[in-house]
């Protein structure tokens, strides 16, 4: 069986951080996803996916994404039953965060342009790195910053 979803959207809202009873970090959030077809009106449509980050994860979303922030996000979907306080019975979907990471470079974040089209720039994995170039990140082993501005050089290509 497999239950593996990747989605890219912007964040509706800030991140909201929480603890459960025993301390474990958990996150939600939700992202605003564009279709990639267009309704028969030609506008593009929009879905609204609910998110939930844990431990790590949670933190890293928590500290580095706000509202408007492009995110891709890497897990699987969760299908939850709940009672409404009418004591009828719902049942919720949600994508349960393994991976996420920057939709948008470091520049554009900071100039507040929120144009698409961007490559990730970092993210953080809540299972361990494989060592792979998709490990995520991992964090500086000091505790600090492991995020570094990159020199962009004189611009050619070294081939």
């Amino acid at each position: 069986m497999l239950n593996h979803i990747v989605i890219m959207g912007r964040l509706t809202k800030d991140p909201e951080l929480r603890y459960t009873q025993t301390q474990t970090p958990v996150a939600s959030f939700r992202l605003a996803v564009d279709r990639d077809f267009s309704g028969s009106n030609q506008e593009r449509q929009t879905d609204f996916i609910d998110c939930v980050a844990w431990r790590k994860t949670a933190e890293f979303v928590s500290k580095y994404f706000q509202k408007g922030s492009m995110a891709i996000v890497s897990g699987r979907l969760q299908m939850r039953e709940w009672t409404d306080r009418d004591n009828n019975r719902r049942i919720s979907a949600e994508v349960v965060a393994d991976n996420v990471y920057f939709g948008e470079s470091k520049r554009s974040r900071e100039d507040g342009q929120y144009a698409g089209g961007s490559s990730a720039s970092g993210g953080y994995s809540s299972r361990p790195a494989s060592g792979g170039l998709n490990a995520g990140y991992s964090g500086a082993p000091d505790g600090g910053s492991a995020f570094a501005e990159l020199d962009d050089g004189d611009g050619e290509l070294p081939f």
